[in-house]
Formats: structure tokens, C-alpha cells, sequence
């Protein structure tokens, strides 16, 4: 898998991924501490609010930047979007009201919601071999998995040193490495866009190109089989280790780091089962293993947990759940890129970035909100029922002629 890192301009991309996801990393614990200092025990709602913001942003904005910036040059583009993060990441210190929270939180996620979508296009044009790009996705996914397990840790570990206001300038540290790293590249050119094109046909090109591809349609239901598995993870992790299995924070970071590890054994050996296996029957294992881990976690609920048992079954249950999200999530990126034309591939993966994360808006609710008013077991249950609603269509509108995406491309002639 390594041997994609090789590649010189993919290199210094990668290295920009990992400083910028290890900065965003130091962020989120920063922000959790700067909005106890504001707001006390009211805190959950501020970062709830925040977390609603972010998601809102990666939904509408996405899109419309995608559509304005279509002839800006990728480079320029992602640069920018570094030092928005930067000077935003630089300001919040600086804020005494919760209200400035959320209006610095939109830009920033706003400056992510352009700059996650335009990484994402630019790399099948710098790895135009399939293997090299399936490595990559790997890399990617592994990258992910590492900074959500690791980036807590480094922040614990300089708290014991520094404020946490001085976590900021890691984060604009990191931001501003990542620009360098982009700069250091030479990226290919755009594929010229027709700008007599509406605008508003050019936002929405993007989720049209999905909608009429029985792929990409497939995959947009997968989207909310994913959405489901995270949501009931995130959400829901420090209720079941503290309440339900009397847990420490400590039990809370191993249960995440479970999860991600599942996701992390996944992703090492996808590369080669991708050679054997199409795409298809990969990701619907997935959308298959999703639902019966949520109804293991509704089964988790109804027993007597406070045991060491209990432990062992949630520690299983959230390693399944990890795996089954990558092999959905990891493949994604080849469907994107070989069910695109190229003139229209940037709006294409900034379409999935925004629909995916629309699942969210839906899934996160239920998984708190659900859990608060009828129960966990109730929230469990519906996770489970949406989770295996959206595998079926999505078996029902991929065709298993459609199923890898060398036949995708064969039979969409690109």
C-alpha cells in the first residue's frame, strides 16, 4: 500500500491531509474547552449547536462554492482554504460569546465544505491508475481512523504542558503546513467549463450526474446506511460505556478507538480484495454488516451489561460497525470517479460530500434526541430499520451487472 507514496505530488498531499486532519483533531478538544469556559454545564448545547452549524455548512455550501470556483485553479483554491482555516483557527481565542462561536464555526466549516471536495477531485487526476488510486483511498481512510484516535491523545498530552487556548496555534499550524505542502505540488490543469451553463445548473450538476447513474444511486443509499452506524457510534458511545457499563472517559476513548479500529483492519486489506471482488459486492457487504450490528447493539441494550462480558460485546459490537462503515465508505471514492465525466467530476464528489453528510441531519437526531424521549433501545431500533431499509434499495437500484467499476466504465462508455 505504501508503495503509492512514491508518487512526488500525491506525497506532499498526503503529508497536507494528515498535518490539516491533526490540526482539526486539536480543534475539536479545544472547542469543547472553550465552550465549558463560556457556557459551563450548557456547554453540550453549544457544541451541539456548532456541530448542527458544521453540517449545515458542508450541505449548502459545498455546492455553491464548488459552482463559483469552477475555473479557479485547484491549487489556489485549496491554499485559500487553508488560510481561512488558519486566520478562523487564530481568532477563537479571542471570543467571549457563544454567539461568535457559531458565526467563526460556519466560516470555517464553510472553508473545509471547499476545500475537502476540491482534495478529494483532484486525485484521480494525479493517480490515473486504478491500483495506485485504490491504495490511496486506503492511505486516506487510514488517515482518518489514525487522527481520531490519536489526535485526543496528543492533546491531552500537551494540555499537561499548555492552555488550551495554545492548542489554536497547533491548529493554525497545522493549517498553514498543509498550504506550504499544496504549493510544493503541481497539480493538473481543470477540464474547461462552460460557463453559458445557468448557475444554478451548475450546482446542482454534480447531484444530477448521481441521481442519473444506477451507481451512484446505489451509493447515495449507502450514504445514509453509513450515516446510521456513525451516528448511533458518536452520539451514543458515552452514554452506553458511562450509564450503562459505569465506564470512566478513559472506557469512552477505548470504545471510539474500537470503532476506528475496525474501520483502520478494513481499510489495510481492501486494496487487495478489490482485485477479487467488485465494488458491489464489497460495499453491500458492508451495508449488510451495518444493520446487524445495530440490532446486536439494541440486543446489547436490553441485557444486563455492568460485566466484563458487557465490554467484550460492546468492544465487538463497535469493531463490526467500524469495519462494515469502511467497506462502504473506502470504494466510495472509485464510483465517484469512474461514473464522472471529467468536466464534471469536481461537482460530482462535492455532491456526494454534501448528501452524505445531509444523512446526518437526519440520523444524528434520532440517535440522540430518539434515545432522550423513547429510549436507547427504541433510537437502536430505528437506526437498524433505516439502516436495512437503505441497504435494500441500494441492492435494488445498483445493478449486479454495474457491480465493479470496470464495468461501470465499460458500460457508461467513459
Amino acid at each position: 500500500m505504501l508503495t503509492v507514496l512514491r508518487h512526488r505530488t500525491f506525497r506532499a498531499l498526503f503529508a497536507a491531509q494528515i498535518v490539516a486532519l491533526v490540526g482539526t483533531g486539536l480543534l475539536t478538544v479545544a472547542l469543547g474547552l472553550l465552550a465549558y469556559d463560556l457556557a459551563g454545564s450548557n456547554a453540550g448545547a453549544v457544541l451541539g449547536t456548532a456541530l448542527a452549524i458544521k453540517m449545515i455548512a458542508y450541505v449548502a455550501v459545498a455546492p455553491v462554492i464548488s459552482a463559483v470556483t469552477d475555473r479557479v485553479p485547484r491549487k489556489v483554491l485549496l491554499v485559500c482554504a487553508d488560510v481561512v482555516r488558519a486566520g478562523v483557527a487564530m481568532m477563537l481565542p479571542m471570543v467571549d460569546q457563544a454567539w461568535q462561536i457559531y458565526v467563526l464555526i460556519f466560516v470555517l466549516q464553510a472553508a473545509s465544505a471547499t476545500f475537502t471536495p476540491a482534495f478529494q477531485s483532484v486525485i484521480p487526476s494525479v493517480l490515473v491508475e486504478e491500483e495506485q488510486y485504490t491504495r490511496a483511498l486506503s492511505l486516506s481512510r487510514l488517515a482518518y481512523d489514525l487522527e481520531s484516535l490519536l489526535s485526543p491523545v496528543l492533546a491531552a498530552a500537551l494540555l499537561t504542558m499548555i492552555t488550551y487556548h495554545s492548542l489554536f496555534l497547533g491548529t493554525v499550524a497545522g493549517f498553514v503546513v498543509s498550504a506550504a505542502l499544496v504549493v510544493s505540488t503541481s497539480l493538473p490543469s481543470l477540464t474547461p467549463v462552460d460557463r453559458s451553463v445557468p448557475l444554478l445548473t451548475r450546482i446542482t450538476a454534480g447531484a444530477r450526474v448521481m441521481v442519473s447513474s444506477p451507481v451512484l444511486r446505489g451509493l447515495l443509499a449507502l450514504n445514509v446506511v453509513v450515516a446510521s452506524a456513525t451516528a448511533l457510534v458518536v452520539v451514543n458511545t458515552v452514554v452506553y460505556v458511562r450509564d450503562l457499563l459505569g465506564g470512566s472517559n478513559t472506557g469512552v476513548a477505548v470504545a471510539l478507538g474500537c470503532f476506528g479500529g475496525g474501520s483502520m483492519m478494513v481499510a489495510l486489506a481492501l486494496p487487495r480484495l478489490l482485485e477479487r471482488v467488485s465494488d458491489r459486492r464489497v460495499m453491500l457487504a458492508g451495508a449488510t454488516i451495518i444493520p446487524l450490528g445495530l440490532a446486536g447493539a439494541s440486543l446489547f441494550l436490553l441485557t444486563d451489561s455492568r460485566s466484563a462480558m458487557g465490554w467484550v460485546a460492546l468492544a465487538t459490537l463497535w469493531i463490526v460497525l467500524g469495519a462494515g462503515t469502511s467497506l462502504i465508505n473506502t470504494p466510495s471514492a472509485r464510483l465517484l470517479r469512474y461514473e464522472s465525466p471529467p468536466e464534471n467530476r469536481s461537482g460530482v464528489f462535492t455532491a456526494q460530500f454534501s448528501l452524505s453528510h445531509a444523512c446526518f441531519l437526519l440520523t444524528y437526531p434520532i440517535a440522540g434526541w430518539v434515545g432522550v424521549w423513547s429510549g436507547q433501545v427504541v433510537a437502536a431500533g430505528t437506526l437498524t430499520a433505516l439502516a436495512t431499509l437503505a441497504a435494500v434499495v441500494a441492492s435494488r437500484v445498483w445493478p449486479a451487472s454495474l457491480g465493479s467499476v470496470s464495468k461501470a466504465v465499460t458500460v457508461g462508455g467513459r
